[in-house]
């Protein structure tokens, strides 16, 4: 009699030996010669354990270390609609995809759903420590009878509910990957690089989630998100979501001019600039353009004075004065209202501080000192922050009504998310939000602009037939005991109704 083939996990793969019969598995192996063995990729495992499956192919699987948990939220609050559809398409999905919901509108609820929709070991990933300690304090308020760890900023925790930051996820990556059942990526943006994905590629999680306010990447490196996580399942604009789970808000535009002086300085940096960049044959309009003119500014006096007359244009059309008279107007018109400033550089944010006696952030800021400002912006002992890009993203941020753009990046994403600061509802009634946004007229910050604000829906929920041809399969047909198989206790206040998770359609 054959011996029964056997899976393991070792250090981000899998070895399937000996080999079983049937074909369907091979797609996925490889043979390695070291250990006389097939090796198969961990992320693999899923599809792997289907084909087997489907063949009728009898194995042992002692790769997983999933265990079950008993997810019994104590914070109990109705869904919003947007929640609960996100939630079951990304059942609709077979548990994976990628929902992309604005900043506010309740990502990390809609995880706490999913979680209690599969009660397996999950490890959630976030880019920073304020949201690793964020989310770690949310979850010890939801599910106060679970073990709960931290791994990243000191800790070094193996709970079956951990949060860990990115950089300590993927530096073990390959302990963690046969661990966990259940993966979430909170901004799963960050994940397609070289060495993030690997907190994917070691996995073995047969379910995946990814949240984000924006998807898109400026390298097109989002399109892995499909196969690192699956496809965008649920997708929703902060317009489509105003008045209901996020405040209504209008955005209004200001177009300032330059003055006589800074019109004639902001043409003559252009022109320098634009000479050699005719003279390269070199287009801006493209990230390559961008480092071949970086590259020609470091071989020659011309391309250094190009660039120098290039970061000269800028600064202009960043900081001038009729800004900062503008900025004077809104502040004076919406005072005492709790109100945002961004920029794109420290500089700016440190004048305006200077003479408008407002507390500035940047990266620079100590994070006791920031903690205290955000800790008074919250009380209203601060009614305004100066902030450069560390409000952009990862930090916990009081509501506000107002947000001022004086200067940005032509990044969706950032645009996105500084809209979703003042998006929140909070505790007032009939909310509307402000977004100004402040454009120095006929300079490349109107580019900008346009860039920013752009739709690049890069891949739109797929539609799904309704035949049966197009279910998902699901690992509940594996008749061996198996992880997959949930509790016959219900578990309360999922948005869905009870039963076997793994049947649902």
């Amino acid at each position: 009699m054959p011996r029964l083939s056997k899976l393991t996990y070792h250090r981000g793969t899998l070895l399937l030996h000996p080999p079983p019969r049937g074909k369907a598995w091979i797609d996925y192996a490889t043979w390695d010669d070291r250990v006389e063995k097939f090796r198969i990729r961990a992320i693999h495992y899923r599809p792997l354990i289907e084909a087997l499956q489907g063949e009728g192919t009898s194995f042992t699987d002692e790769a997983k270390e999933f265990v079950p948990l008993e997810l019994a939220s104590r914070a109990e609050m109705t869904p919003y609609p947007h929640q609960e559809e996100a939630l079951q398409a990304w059942k609709m999905a077979g548990r994976r995809g990628v929902v992309v919901l604005p900043t506010a509108s309740g990502k990390t609820y809609l995880a706490q759903l999913a979680m209690q929709s599969t009660p397996r070991s999950t490890l959630i990933l976030v880019p920073t420590l304020d949201l690793m300690h964020q989310w770690y304090a949310q979850l010890e308020v939801a599910f106060p009878d679970v073990e709960l760890g931290l791994l990243g900023g000191g800790s070094g925790d193996r709970t079956p509910l951990l949060v860990a930051t990115y950089n300590s996820a993927a530096i073990h990556s390959e302990n963690l990957g046969n661990r966990y059942a259940f993966l979430i990526f909170d901004e799963c943006h960050h994940l397609p690089t070289d060495f993030f994905r690997k907190i994917a590629e070691d996995a073995i999680a047969p379910y995946r989630l990814g949240l984000t306010a924006t998807p898109e990447r400026s390298d097109g490196s989002h399109r892995e998100l499909e196969s690192l996580i699956g496809a965008i399942v649920y997708r929703k604009t902060p317009e489509e979501l105003s008045g209901q789970a996020l405040a209504e808000h209008r955005t209004v535009q200001i177009k300032v001019k330059l003055s006589p002086q800074e019109r004639e300085k902001y043409d003559r940096a252009i022109k320098i600039r634009n000479d050699f960049l005719r003279q390269s044959k070199i287009n801006l309009g493209s990230l390559k353009g961008w480092q071949l003119f970086v590259q020609a500014s470091a071989r020659s006096q011309a391309g250094r004075r190009a660039m120098l007359a290039h970061r000269e244009a800028k600064d202009i059309s960043l900081c001038t004065d009729g800004k900062l008279s503008v900025l004077a107007e809104l502040i004076e018109e919406h005072y005492p209202e709790r109100t945002l400033i961004f920029t794109n550089d420290n500089a700016t944010v440190y004048r305006i501080s200077q003479e408008f006696l407002i507390p500035a952030l940047t990266h620079q800021t100590p994070v006791k000192e920031r903690h205290n400002i955000l800790t008074q912006f919250k009380e209203g002992t601060y009614k305004i922050i100066a902030a450069s890009h560390v409000l952009n993203e990862g930090v916990d941020v009081p509501d506000a009504r107002i947000a001022i753009i004086l200067s940005g990046t032509g990044s969706i994403r950032e645009y996105v998310q500084r809209l979703g600061r003042v998006l929140r509802k909070g505790s007032q009634k009939d909310k509307l939000a402000i977004l100004y946004e402040v454009v120095s007229e006929d300079t490349s910050e109107e580019r900008t602009s346009k860039r920013r604000k752009g739709q690049n829906d890069w891949q739109k929920p797929k539609s799904r037939k309704k035949s049966a041809e197009s279910k998902p399969k699901q690992l509940e047909i594996i008749e061996i005991p198996s992880p997959y198989e949930t509790p016959s206790h219900s578990v309360p206040k999922a948005a869905e109704s009870s039963g076997k998770y793994e049947s649902e359609k």
